[in-house]
């Protein structure tokens, strides 16, 4: 107490670049089930509130329509990395990303294969099969070459194609689902080739990093480690950051909270006198969240979820709104811990409880 934190600094350094604050908008798919103008819509509002915005693999908008919207913004390109069978359409991916104005790389490493997802599959929610979420591949010209000779090379008739689509949206008694089918046969079999690339259970090794290097000349950072040998595992391979990320705990049940990951990752010697940058990741929802996340170690702190229920109530403006009462309540709660600055805080701000690993 009786600290003067009338002005307060809450800007960050990225990668060479300084922010006005160290918020990043998470990399979150399908934002059209939200709303209409999806990720459009998240773009302009970034843009406007001066936070960078990671757009997903998975969006309903291509890689130029969002860097459209996001004008002179600062965006990042989060990658779902596509099967080694396919480096060329990675390599495509990655020179449009670059050619429209993305600066960093973000390579999701958690989710090679889709997580057990039980609400899902009790819906059959996957709107992947329907094209929503696949507009950057179906839009890529590499990846169409690629689906059309997959197609001109396979041998079925029309009938057996359309059963293998039935099969994955058969339900007892869907007419619905049938005439679903019919209508849309090909761009879903389209999708599902895409599902195929992104999502195809074979998973990279880190060796396959060079790969990345070799085809983006700009900062690269890795989202979903969880352990302070991984970290180490990027230093050694080169990567200037990574995020700390349970993917929002949606790809595997029992998987520890990223904030005690980054407990760990934060105090670990070798990463603090290394040049690996961290950003959190995971349920981050206050102001306060912020805080503690720059006080146990990171430089940066991703919001993902309230920000898509903005989008959903209100679009474009209920973005903003979201972004604009984070930063608000940040900066608020900087200065009752009667800090001047996110740069003064540190590990002895925090009562942290040791807990059993069993």
């Amino acid at each position: 107490m009786l600290v003067d934190t009338t002005v307060r600094d809450v800007s960050t350094t990225l990668f060479g670049t300084t922010y006005k604050s160290p918020l990043i908008v998470a990399p979150i798919g399908v934002q059209k089930i939200m709303h209409p103008d999806a990720e459009e819509a998240t773009a302009r509002a970034c843009h406007n509130v001066g936070i960078p915005m990671i757009l997903s693999s998975a969006a309903t908008r291509t890689i130029e329509e969002v860097a459209a919207a996001n004008a002179d913004g600062d965006r990042w390109f989060q990658l779902y990395w596509p099967k080694p069978q396919c480096e060329e359409i990675t390599a495509s991916l990655l020179g449009r990303a670059k050619a429209a104005g993305y600066r960093v790389l973000v390579v999701t490493l958690d989710t090679f294969t889709i997580g057990w997802r039980p609400m899902d599959l009790d819906t059959s929610y996957l709107p992947f099969v329907y094209g929503e979420g696949c507009q950057i591949g179906l839009s890529d010209p590499v990846f169409t070459k690629y689906y059309e000779k997959l197609q001109n090379d396979d041998p079925r008739s029309i009938a057996q194609k359309l059963a293998e689509l039935w099969s994955i949206m058969w339900r007892p008694g869907s007419v619905y689902g049938a005439a679903r089918i019919l209508t849309n046969a090909n761009l879903m079999k389209k999708s599902i080739t895409w599902l195929d690339v992104m999502y195809s259970g074979t998973y990279r090794k880190w060796e396959h990093l060079k790969v990345l290097k070799d085809l983006w000349d700009g900062p690269i950072v890795l989202k979903g480690i969880q352990s302070v040998e991984d970290a180490h595992r990027a230093i050694d391979y080169g990567m200037d950051g990574i995020i700390v990320s349970n993917h929002g705990g949606r790809q595997l049940d029992g998987a520890i909270a990223s904030l005690d990951a980054l407990a760990e990752i934060g105090a670990d010697e070798r990463v603090q006198n290394s040049q690996l940058t961290l950003i959190y990741d995971s349920g981050v929802r206050t102001g306060s969240d912020v805080l503690k996340a720059l006080a146990l170690g990171a430089k940066a702190v991703c919001i993902g979820r309230p920000y898509v229920y903005g989008l959903a109530v209100h679009g474009q403006q209920g973005v903003e709104h979201v972004l604009k009462c984070l930063l608000a309540d940040m900066d608020n709660s900087l200065s009752n811990c009667g800090k001047a600055s996110i740069h003064d805080l540190g590990r002895n701000d925090l009562q942290i409880s040791v807990q059993s690993k069993l």
